[in-house]
């Protein structure tokens, strides 16, 4: 009974995916008159009119660079700072840990003015940067917390050990830490792209130029510039989510074992 309901709610979440791709390969009006009929004759317009009328393979490298870079930033800030709030012990700590845990209730959307007040202030607005440093501004929490939690965990030894072999903190890090924490960098990761890649509100106000416009902007003007074309909709949504699946596929096996063993402690 068990892995019938599993099964049951499976499917519920993968129908919608196929149904997506599967009218992708319809033209429009075969979508409004069978939308759930299979696509025997499968029809490529849709993705030739998204990449030739929609320009959509711009705004794919638009949102892999900035989603990357985020990444990338996130990591490698947020790796730092969770080393050394997990294996330091100074003054003020707690808090440190207080203000990480109060930002985490402050809305996006209550520092979208000042935010933009900056990126006008520094000529980022409408660049890659204008996009990708609030990202990583407010990815990073986030990664700190989980990233300290699962370092924590990483026994005092390990670490006495390498500085028997003269290892200093730096080495350490690169060469102890970071392998030992790839589980932990891997679910931040995933979340990181997740919430950066999807983000259609920052998108909208900090990169709205469509030399800069991520895809996600992009799909957000198909229904006004192209009408009701629901089979280049479909289309642009299948694109949409490839990016989304490949990076899921290649790191998932971290991301579960990254998530329990990186738990906060109170």
């Amino acid at each position: 009974m068990i892995y019938f309901f599993l099964s049951a709610w499976a499917m519920t979440t993968i129908y919608p995916l196929f149904w997506i791709v599967n009218n992708s390969f319809k033209v429009s009006r075969d979508v409004m008159n069978n939308s759930f009929g299979l696509a025997l004759k499968p029809d490529l317009i849709n993705y030739q009119n998204a990449f030739d009328r929609m320009n959509i393979g711009k705004s794919y490298i638009n949102s892999l660079i900035m989603s990357g870079a985020t990444v990338l930033l996130v990591l490698i800030f947020g790796g730092l700072a969770a080393y050394v709030l997990s294996r330091f012990n100074f003054s003020g700590k707690r808090i440190i840990f207080s203000i990480l845990y109060g930002t985490l209730l402050i809305p996006a959307f209550a520092t979208v003015v000042p935010v933009y007040e900056l990126l006008i202030k520094t000529s980022l607005v409408n660049t890659y940067w204008g996009l990708i440093l609030p990202h990583t501004a407010g990815n990073l929490t986030f990664a700190i917390l989980v990233m300290a939690g699962y370092m924590q965990t990483i026994p005092k030894e390990l670490e006495e050990a390498a500085f028997m072999d003269g290892c200093n903190r730096l080495n350490m890090f690169s060469r102890i830490f970071v392998p030992i924490s790839q589980p932990v960098f891997a679910s931040a990761s995933i979340f990181v792209f997740l919430w950066s890649y999807n983000d259609l509100f920052s998108a909208l106000i900090f990169v709205n130029k469509e030399n800069v416009r991520p895809i996600v902007a992009l799909l957000n003007e198909i229904s006004s510039q192209y009408g009701t074309d629901f089979g280049l909709m479909a289309t642009a949504v299948s694109l949409t989510v490839i990016p989304v699946l490949i990076v899921y596929l290649f790191i998932s096996k971290y991301i579960q074992k990254g998530l329990t063993e990186g738990a906060i402690k109170g």
